[in-house]
């Protein structure tokens, strides 16, 4: 059985990570800020790892789900990184398996370095929320060789209900960005509707009973207007900083492409006065809040 190695225990990767354990695999977990998963999963059987270095070193399959392209970017190439680990322990398998939501070029340039040092990359973006990630519900958007795939498919199978092969390495990257663009530009559209309507007078509950159950709903409007109806923060935990991180990428993603999008680039340009202005860790419904702020506006009364 392979041993795998994890490193990213945040809202989704303490969830995946559980379920790669309950599976019966050797699982190797490297620490952040967050001792509680760590220690959590040690005392279930995880070994826990020194440095990233003695994932490369000492694993056969390496699941990195952090933030975004430089973290990414650090746990391979650092000074104490996968690559030195892996290249010190002679390891000439090893495969990588990015979860986090990056930046396709640099997907595609770090797997043709590390290929050369017989190291396989793929991309395998994620799909759901931390409840799924517990619940082995999850959805995994790939790039990969379909050879990869196959060999890390029964790990992803613990903590995913559906693999999606989009295509060669990278291309998970592109279409999980373009998924968030969607969710994020609705999350924008919904922030600003609402103000508009407060300003002329249609209350959140108003706007719902309009929407809810019509063509204009669905999972992402019911997860935003559970913390606008209700005020739950938890109902759709992730943060205004990641939107604005996962927008700026698919803004230069557009612009590598040579694509003049103006919608991008206003999403993109929402999201960031948000985290401007202090609000990077509050969560995408929140933004509601922030807009209507703008006008001199609460949607909680």
């Amino acid at each position: 059985m392979p041993i795998i190695g994890f490193a990213g225990l945040g809202l989704m990767g303490a969830g995946m990570a559980g379920n790669i354990l309950k599976a019966g695999y050797p699982l190797k977990v490297l620490a952040h800020r967050n001792r509680q998963p760590i220690d959590d999963l040690v005392s279930r059987g995880a070994a826990e790892a020194a440095n990233a270095a003695a994932l490369g070193a000492e694993c056969d399959i390496v699941f990195l789900c952090v933030t975004g392209a430089s973290q990414v970017e650090s746990l391979i190439d650092g000074e104490h990184g996968i690559r030195v680990g892996a290249r010190q322990a002679g390891r000439d398998n090893l495969v990588i398996v990015d979860c986090s939501t990056s930046e396709p070029t640099l997907t595609r340039k770090l797997a043709e370095s590390l290929a050369q040092d017989r190291i396989t990359l793929i991309d395998a973006p994620l799909g759901g929320i931390p409840a799924q990630a517990e619940s082995g519900e999850l959805q995994a958007i790939i790039g990969a060789d379909p050879a990869t795939l196959e060999r890390v498919r029964p790990v992803i199978e613990t903590w995913a209900a559906r693999i999606m092969h989009v295509g060669p390495v990278g291309a998970g990257h592109t279409m999980k960005l373009l998924n968030n663009f969607l969710a994020m530009g609705y999350g924008a559209i919904f922030a600003e509707a609402l103000t508009i309507g407060a300003k002329a007078g249609i209350t959140p509950q108003t706007f719902d009973s309009v929407i809810r159950g019509s063509r204009m709903d669905s999972g992402f409007y019911r997860t935003f207007f559970q913390y606008v109806l209700e005020r739950d923060r938890n109902a759709h935990r992730f943060t205004l900083a990641n939107a604005h991180k996962d927008t700026r990428y698919l803004a230069s993603l557009a612009e590598a492409m040579n694509v003049d999008a103006g919608v991008a680039r206003a999403v993109r340009d929402l999201y960031a006065g948000a985290e401007a202005q202090g609000d990077g860790e509050k969560y995408v419904p929140e933004l509601s809040d922030i807009v209507a702020a703008r006008h001199q506006l609460s949607l909680a009364d």
